[in-house]
């Protein structure tokens, strides 16, 4: 596998030409119809825009999310609600997943929730927090010794038991309904976004793990309901969107360690690539050291981010300043009159590393 790259920047401003099928109809009918549901705040916060030098930057801010300190809740629920529909009978099942910590305690959750056992599998390094999270939530957790790869692996040979089904995040070839199913869950959170902003921003900034919430972004802003340009975040030590975009084709990574747990990846979805390949703008890569100093400046703004969640505003930082910017700022559309959109994808309990 590739290591930590030395190109942090990627651009295809041509990307806003392409379309796509938009996600289906009643995802976010499903969703309100869940016990606690309620659409996520989107915050301005003028300080970082003037540092940014953009006319309005807005915070998605997914801290509270169906209970939960992560967006993932979204997919998790719908992936979850399709499989069981297309079960007969009434037999509970394992849910199986592999995760580096919000999706599977998402899965647990909505697991429980639904009447059915969880089995997560989690990779070395994942905070002892988030794992005992996991557990409280009534799921089995096997941790494995090495990377997500590895415990995505185990996770798909424990589902291959009689009675246990895979509710994976990321998708090979031969293995796509479900993530698919996940990337239409996450639908819910862009179609908030369209109620809670008149007009199309002109800039989404998207943390990217193995690309699905990516995927959902592009599927949704390249499906007629605007044309801002799409960018991805991801740590420098695990930025396998990135590398595949340079490539030009799907390419794994060795990962490191990153405060930023939920983005460690080594290998995009190969659901989510062809997406990402033509409908995105521009992938970015950033250091922890990055990513902990937007925390700390969300938080004096009032909007509670962990190292995931503050990655889109670091992004962001790194695209629209310093050497270089006017050139990225051109590539990006994005002038001082300019409305800048972050999707801060979890809070701080999400991640106790930061």
């Amino acid at each position: 596998m590739e290591r930590v790259l030395h190109d942090t920047w990627y651009a295809r401003p041509a990307a806003r030409s392409w379309t796509c099928e938009p996600a289906p109809a009643g995802v976010r009918e499903f969703h309100a119809a869940l016990a606690g549901y309620a659409p996520t705040p989107l915050t301005e916060t003028p300080g970082p825009a003037a540092g940014l030098g953009v006319a309005c930057l807005l915070v998605k801010d997914e801290s509270s999310r169906l209970g939960l300190p992560a967006f993932k809740a979204l997919g998790a629920s719908w992936a979850i609600h399709r499989i069981l529909a297309a079960r007969p009978g009434d037999d509970p099942v394992l849910l199986v997943t592999a995760t580096d910590g919000n999706h599977g305690r998402a899965v647990a959750r909505m697991a429980r929730l639904f009447g059915q056992r969880a089995r997560v599998f989690v990779p070395k390094g994942v905070h002892p927090a988030a794992v005992a999270a996991i557990a409280a939530e009534g799921a089995r957790v096997t941790e494995v010794g090495g990377d997500y790869d590895e415990a995505v692996r185990g996770a798909a040979r424990a589902a291959d038991e009689p009675g246990a089904v895979l509710v994976q995040d990321t998708a090979w070839p031969g293995y796509e309904e479900t993530p698919g199913w996940i990337v239409e869950g996450y639908s819910t959170l862009f179609a908030e976004l369209d109620e809670q902003l008149p007009g199309t921003p002109d800039l989404v900034v998207v943390p990217a793990g193995v690309g699905s919430l990516a995927q959902a972004a592009v599927r949704h802003y390249r499906a007629g309901t605007g044309a801002p340009a799409l960018m991805t975040v991801e740590p420098d030590s695990a930025a396998c969107v990135l590398a595949s975009l340079l490539r030009g084709a799907p390419v794994s990574v060795e990962t490191g360690g990153t405060i930023m747990a939920g983005l460690n990846c080594g290998t995009p979805s190969s659901l989510a690539w062809p997406y990402l390949r033509d409908g995105l703008d521009a992938a970015v890569a950033i250091s922890d050291a990055d990513s902990a100093a937007a925390a700390r400046d969300l938080a004096a703004d009032g909007i509670a981010a962990g190292p995931c969640g503050a990655a889109a505003l670091a992004g962001a930082r790194a695209a629209l300043t310093g050497e270089g910017a006017e050139a990225r700022r051109a590539a990006l559309g994005v002038g001082p009159g300019a409305t800048v959109v972050l999707l801060s994808t979890e809070g701080p309990d999400a991640n106790p590393a930061l």
